[in-house]
Parts: structure tokens; sequence; C-alpha cells
């Protein structure tokens, strides 16, 4: 959903940012415009005297900036890491243990590829430090079963990382393919 208001913005932006200067190339090249076109020639201004003192600036200086901010927020939601670092542990003694989310991913993709009929497995933890959710992505090899795996990745793979960083709960999306292999030839 995120990646795809990202190319709506962006494309909307580009598309303004190249009318307007193109509008402004226009007018500081001396082209011909049409009449009622805002300024005309390099020397031109855009507003007069009397309509910068009035109070409708006020609201055009508010407007832009409201844009900003939401230009400024947008870049923040851009600039979040998308892969958790770190999953908190709870060592039932009062503290709390870090596990670097990265050693998690990997051992869980490499149970996961242990699993016959897996053949690639890649796994992304996302979610807040405190309550991770694994993306799951396994390539199946022609002759799996993709309920097998399945079952094979919740109450393996899983359940193993639920269990070994005491978690209550792993929310997991899996995504499955499979694998194209060669036709096979007839002699």
């Amino acid at each position: 959903m995120l990646r795809a208001v990202n190319r709506v913005l962006l494309g909307l932006g580009g598309a303004v940012l190249v009318c307007a200067g193109g509008a402004v190339l226009a007018a500081g090249l001396d082209l011909g415009v049409p009449s009622w076109w805002p300024w005309r020639g390099p020397d031109a201004v855009l507003l007069s005297e009397s309509a910068r003192r009035r109070w409708g600036w006020v609201v055009v200086i508010a407007v832009l900036a409201a844009v900003v901010l939401l230009a400024l927020g947008w870049l923040l939601a851009q600039l979040r890491r998308p892969r958790l670092a770190e999953v908190l542990v709870d060592s039932r003694d009062g503290d709390s243990a870090v596990l670097r989310g990265r050693a998690l991913e990997g051992a869980v993709e490499a149970e996961a590829e242990a699993v016959d009929g897996v053949s690639r497995a890649r796994v992304r933890l996302t979610g807040r430090r405190t309550a991770p959710s694994a993306r799951v992505s396994m390539l199946l090899e022609p002759h799996a079963s993709p309920a097998e795996a399945l079952a094979r990745l919740r109450d393996g793979a899983l359940r193993h990382a639920r269990d070994s960083a005491g978690l209550p709960s792993l929310p997991t999306e899996a995504h499955l393919r499979a694998a194209k292999h060669p036709p096979r030839r007839v002699t």
C-alpha cells in the first residue's frame, strides 16, 4: 500500500514540478504565452504590490507550511527501517535481553530450508521489538506439497523461533512460489 501511495505522490509531484518549470521557462524566455498568463517576460512580477499586502497570503503561507510538514512526515516514513533490528527477549529475571533480528531471521531461514521440498526460504522480521511479525517467502520444488511445507514451517521453524525468543505469538505471512523446472525429454 505504501509503495503505491509513494509512486502516485511522486508522479503527481513530478508532473506539477515539470509543468511549473515549463511555465516559468516559457515566461522567462519571453515565448508566446496565453493572455490569461499571470506574468509575461523576464521582468514581470507574479503579484502586484497591492496583492502582496492582502491577508490571503497568510492562508497561502499556512497551506505551504502544511505541505512542508506533510512532506517531512512522508520523508520520515521513507527513512523508517522496514526490517526489525532487534527483538526484546524476556529473560524472566526482571531484566530483558536483546536478540538481533538478523540472527533470528537466519535461524528461521535455515530451518525452513531444511524442510523437504523447500529449495530456498527468505525471512524478514517487521513490527515492534516487543511484538514482532514475520514475512516468509519460500521457493518450493516441483514435487513439494504446499500444505505440508506450511505445516512444517508452522510446527517447526516458527514454533522454535517463538519459543526461543520467549514470544507469546509470532504472526506470520507466508508467500509460496513454485520453482520452475526444465521439461523432461522423452527419447
